[in-house]
């Protein structure tokens, strides 16, 4: 049955090493259908609560790049069921992605949302995009109160995606996260706070 991501992933010497690892009988004679070439209201959920992602690509020299993304929660927008699309704001200016997406379309990312120990992969080809090319396009994507500098629109056509095993994924939180979860305990502590005071001034009458 199909297997549209370890279709694309397991190439011959990833068949090796699952042969030498023991491992290959649970690829070669996979049962299920797992041809996941369409986001469900599931992944756009996920996707949607997402602030980082890693972005890889290749190079002509064979060597992979990878790349962290990051900005407000939901900077990846999902424009239909296959597409994705993101502002890429100014860095360091070095722009390997950049330039490695003009030798090879072909991309794959990693999101992971590490307070719940789920992680979402995913093949694209992409296509990279000049912000006047199209404004419609330009304007849905570019956080506006972010306050960096957009310099071109990063759109993704999806090829593959899967859901990664939570293993090895420690749990992380945002200091956003944090402050939302402390929220009603610094309310409690000022409560008690304001009930300590009440009785040390009736005490001191």
């Amino acid at each position: 049955m199909a297997y549209g991501f370890m279709d694309i992933a397991r190439t011959p010497s990833v068949q090796a090493a699952q042969a030498e690892m023991g491992a290959d009988h649970l690829w070669a004679d996979f049962s299920g259908h797992r041809d996941f070439d369409r986001f469900s209201d599931q992944e756009a959920e996920f996707i949607a609560q997402q602030d980082t992602l890693y972005l890889a690509s290749v190079s002509e020299t064979g060597w992979p790049y990878v790349q962290h993304r990051g900005g407000p929660p939901g900077f990846l927008k999902m424009l239909d069921h296959q597409t994705l699309a993101f502002a890429d704001y100014r860095g360091n200016r070095q722009y390997i992605s950049t330039g490695n997406f003009k030798a090879s379309d072909r991309a794959c990312m990693i999101l992971v949302d590490y307070p719940r120990r789920a992680r979402l992969k995913i093949y694209a080809h992409v296509e990279t995009l000049a912000l006047d090319a199209d404004p419609l396009l330009t304007e849905r994507v570019l956080d506006k109160g972010y306050g960096a500098k957009p310099e071109r629109i990063f759109k993704l056509r999806l090829q593959a995606f899967d859901w990664n095993c939570p293993q090895h994924i420690t749990r992380r939180f945002t200091e956003a996260q944090i402050a939302t979860v402390a929220q009603p305990l610094r309310e409690r502590i000022a409560q008690l706070e304001r009930e300590n005071a009440a009785l040390r001034a009736k005490l001191n009458l």
